[in-house]
C-alpha cells in the first residue's frame, strides 16, 4: 500500500473532526486545586531545565538540527490541537511527541512539548497556565519518557523503523493519558473507591475513543518517520536517537 493511501485517509480523519466542539482538552484552566497545580509545576520543572540544556547541546554540536527541531514542535501542535469528541460527551486528542522523542531523545521533547502546551493555552484556549505543569508532565514529560523507552527496546531487535514508530507513538499516547488520568484522580478521589475508583472513571471518559486513536496517531508517525528516512539524503538534521 502506497504511504499516501495511509496519509491521506488519517489527515482527512484528523481534520475532520477538529471543527467539532469539545467538553475538554488537556486539564483546563483552574480545573485543579491550587495545590495540585503547585505540585505539578515543581515537579515538571526540573526536566523542562535537562531538556533545555540538551536541545543547546543538540544544536551546539549540529546547527542544522533545528529545522527538524521546529518540524517536530509543529507535528506535536498540529496533532495535540486536534480535538476528537469522545462518545462519553468528553473529548480526546492525538499527543504527537513520539517523532521528537525519536530524533532527539525525550529531555528535547519535554521543551518542545512545553512550548506546544503554552501556545494551545495562550492562543486555542486548550489547557491553562495553571495547569501547565500537570500538561506538561503528563504529555511532555510521561509520555516521552516512556516512549522513549519502547523505542529503544525495539530497535535492539531490529524492528523495521515504521513498525517501531507506530509502536512509540501508541505508547506516547496512551501514557499520556493514563497519567492524565491518575493526576485527576489524585486531585479528585471517589468518596466511596478512593484514588483507584477515580482513576477507572476518570480513564473510562475517553477510553474507547482513545485507543482508536492511539492507532490512528501510530500509523501516522510511522508515514512520517519512513517518509524522513526514504528522504534522509536531501534533509538535514535528520538523525533518529
Amino acid at each position: 500500500m502506497k504511504k499516501g493511501m495511509i496519509i491521506l485517509p488519517l489527515a482527512g480523519f484528523f481534520w475532520f473532526n477538529s471543527f467539532t466542539e469539545p467538553a475538554a482538552m488537556h486539564i483546563m484552566e483552574g480545573f485543579l486545586p491550587v495545590w495540585w497545580a503547585v505540585f505539578w509545576w515543581i515537579a515538571a520543572i526540573p526536566f523542562i531545565l535537562w531538556g533545555l540544556k540538551t536541545l543547546k547541546t543538540v544544536i551546539d554540536e549540529n546547527p542544522e538540527a533545528k529545522l527538524m527541531i521546529g518540524f517536530a514542535g509543529a507535528f506535536a501542535f498540529v496533532l495535540s490541537a486536534l480535538k476528537i469528541p469522545s462518545v462519553t460527551g468528553s473529548s480526546s486528542h492525538p499527543v504527537g511527541t513520539a517523532l521528537g522523542t525519536m530524533l532527539f531523545g525525550p529531555a528535547a521533547m519535554t521543551v518542545l512539548g512545553t512550548i506546544v502546551l503554552l501556545f494551545q493555552a495562550l492562543l486555542l484556549a486548550h489547557g491553562g497556565i495553571t495547569t501547565l505543569g500537570a500538561n506538561a508532565f503528563s504529555l511532555a514529560i510521561a509520555g516521552p519518557f516512556a516512549a522513549y523507552a519502547v523505542y529503544k527496546g525495539l530497535k535492539k531487535t531490529g524492528v523495521n523503523p515504521g513498525t517501531t514508530a507506530f509502536f512509540t507513538a501508541f505508547s506516547a499516547n496512551i501514557v499520556t493519558y493514563s497519567v492524565t488520568s491518575f493526576q485527576l484522580a489524585l486531585a479528585f478521589p471517589s468518596e466511596t473507591g478512593g484514588i483507584w475508583t477515580s482513576f477507572l472513571e476518570f480513564s473510562g471518559i475517553f477510553a474507547i475513543t482513545q485507543l482508536s486513536l492511539a492507532v490512528c496517531e501510530g500509523f501516522l508517525t510511522a508515514a512520517a518517520v519512513n517518509w524522513l528516512e526514504k528522504h534522509r539524503a536531501s534533509l538535514k538534521g535528520v538523525h533518529f536517537s
